[in-house]
């Protein structure tokens, strides 16, 4: 009796890629609930890691994926995430580690020395665009180091511990980040090696690269580039899904990134 192999889906190259994306996503999603991994979670029947991966994919100035999973996940993710969605550019899965700057700084490792930009995305945050990864890369490349984010709208309080506002923030020069994430590849090599030698933990790539006293460019994004963090950010995304489809069906575009002038974040989110 003869078998069918399924096809092997080959990586698009094998030459140094001058702009790389690297995903984290080993975290467990504690949040979340439940026993399966936040970028597990199914969002318009795929799971939340496909759509980002595949926007990715997509991107033309991306050449090469890097990503991260938790160990015991790395087979399952080789096959039925990567061959199964033919996520062609994704060249390497590499297993995680505990905190999500570990996961970057081991993935940082399979970077090639020659490789420009690196550009980092929150495996669950399945709403960037296209042109979101165009204008943080051209960003990156002509300042250094871009993240996309958003200037508060909301009136912001600083509240004493007692549960009682302290004052009124001024809210002009504050702005949430998000991903996508890009930065030339010395410096944010150069942020995650010092950060781990000297025990500096931060919640962004961003902040690091800060931290070594280099500036950063924001490109303003959309309100639709949510991160799954909760259960009701499922029900969301599901809203924005069916929201971007109908749009396809009219004919409309969906929300890109937009760049604003470049400025420092005070702090990282």
């Amino acid at each position: 009796m003869t078998t069918t192999r399924s096809p092997r889906v080959e990586p698009v190259s094998h030459q140094i890629p001058l702009v790389l994306a690297l995903v984290p996503a080993a975290g467990r999603g504690l949040r979340m609930g439940g026993s399966i991994p936040k970028q597990f979670l199914s969002l318009g029947g795929e799971p939340l890691i496909v759509q980002s991966l595949r926007t990715l994919q997509a991107a033309p100035v991306v050449d090469q994926i890097v990503l991260a999973v938790p160990l015991a996940d790395v087979e399952y993710c080789e096959k039925e995430i990567v061959l199964r969605h033919r996520l062609t550019k994704v060249t390497k899965v590499v297993a995680g580690g505990v905190e999500r700057q570990d996961s970057v700084r081991y993935a940082l490792s399979q970077v090639h020395s020659e490789t420009e930009i690196v550009l980092i995305h929150d495996a669950v945050r399945p709403f960037m665009t296209l042109q979101m990864i165009a204008e943080v890369v051209a960003a990156a490349k002509k300042e250094g180091a871009a993240i996309i984010a958003l200037p508060m709208r909301d009136t912001v309080k600083q509240v004493r511990v007692d549960g009682t506002i302290e004052r009124t923030v001024d809210r002009a020069p504050l702005w949430l980040a998000q991903t996508p994430q890009a930065f030339r590849r010395d410096w944010i090599e150069a942020a995650h090696t010092k950060a781990h030698a000297e025990g500096i933990r931060a919640t962004d790539d961003a902040s690091l690269v800060e931290w070594l006293g280099h500036p950063v460019s924001v490109v303003e994004g959309s309100g639709e580039n949510i991160k799954v963090t909760r259960p009701e950010d499922i029900v969301i995304g599901e809203a924005i899904l069916a929201s971007r489809m109908k749009g396809r069906e009219s004919g409309e575009k969906s929300p890109k990134g937009r760049r604003s002038q470049s400025r420092r974040p005070r702090e990282s989110s």
